[in-house]
């Protein structure tokens, strides 16, 4: 088993669960979606998070499609499963049954309910007392949750739970945040900071500090290039082709609307067999289909210019 550190970075790619046109899960696209999202030059992958149906799961389909996607990985890459749910005993049942078919860790978003900043330590300490020696990500996406945590108070999680190894750092954008965790003495260890937001602020996320991306985006490849080009120093050339992409993820990150354009966009690419999403969920019109279709079309006549 690879276990997640804090010195995860490059970009850990949320996986999508492809399921066929009548719901049932599709393991075989599964296996040909680790394979492209490691040949795009993943350095992790992410499962079940909340771009991957989880709540659609039963747990049974949970473990199916985490021990498929670990069966497929071989270990090469660290796999973290999101194991977010209302009550403790779920969360402890998920993270022991990952964490036995080989996952590097979890990652826990708080609860809606939690209101005041000790609300939110209280919660996180309960989870690493849950957890127990399990290396975990502390998911910051406060335009789901609702929950707004300080940056003060990621800190005081960070600098009190040693097992808190990365922030999903979703904020919108939330820039200023990744600034305050980077300044010297502010954190009392290493932190893996991993960026999600569909790798719409990706660029200016990586000048602020961030080790990287842990989101989903129907061209993985475009945050992989970002972040290879930033630890080079070509940040000039990097955000040139960030900007040849950011069309259509602007396009994607349409609220209710982005999960159904990603998987539309990953069957168009062969990875997965169908776009489907398990009910409930958005289907895609004839008119959007197109309009996919055409900033497809017109992002490779970008790149191609840029070779």
């Amino acid at each position: 088993m690879t276990e997640l550190t804090s010195k995860a970075a490059g970009v850990f790619v949320i996986a999508v669960t492809p399921f066929y046109p009548d719901g049932r899960i599709d393991l075989e696209s599964c296996d040909r979606m680790v394979d492209f999202y490691l040949q795009a030059g993943a350095t992790g992958l992410t499962v079940l998070g909340m771009m991957g149906e989880a709540p659609k799961l039963t747990v049974e389909e949970s473990r199916e499609v985490v021990a498929r996607i670990l069966a497929r990985v071989q270990g090469r890459v660290p796999v973290v499963v999101g194991v977010s749910a209302p009550g403790f005993a779920q969360i402890g049942a998920l993270t022991r049954m990952v964490m036995d078919l080989g996952a590097a860790g979890v990652m826990v978003a708080p609860p809606g309910s939690l209101r005041t900043d000790e609300q939110i330590i209280s919660y996180y300490r309960q989870i690493a007392e849950l957890i127990g020696d399990v290396p975990f990500v502390l998911q910051d996406f406060p335009l789901v949750t609702g929950v707004q945590i300080a940056p003060s108070v990621i800190a005081r999680i960070v600098n009190e739970l040693p097992r808190c190894v990365c922030l999903k750092h979703e904020d919108w954008p939330g820039l200023e945040k990744i600034s305050y965790l980077r300044q010297q003495g502010v954190l009392e260890r290493p932190l893996s900071i991993l960026c999600g937001n569909g790798g719409l602020f990706l660029p200016e996320e990586m000048r602020r500090g961030a080790d990287g991306a842990m989101t989903g985006f129907a061209y993985p490849e475009m945050m992989v290039s970002v972040v290879a080009h930033h630890a080079r120093g070509y940040d000039a050339r990097g955000r040139d082709i960030f900007d040849a992409y950011l069309p259509l993820a602007r396009f994607e990150q349409q609220p209710g609307l982005g999960l159904a354009i990603r998987k539309y966009t990953l069957a168009k690419r062969g990875i997965i067999a169908h776009d489907a999403l398990r009910k409930p969920g958005a289907v895609l019109s004839a008119q959007s289909r197109a309009e996919v279709d055409a900033l497809i079309e017109r992002q490779e006549r970008r790149l191609k210019e840029l070779q």
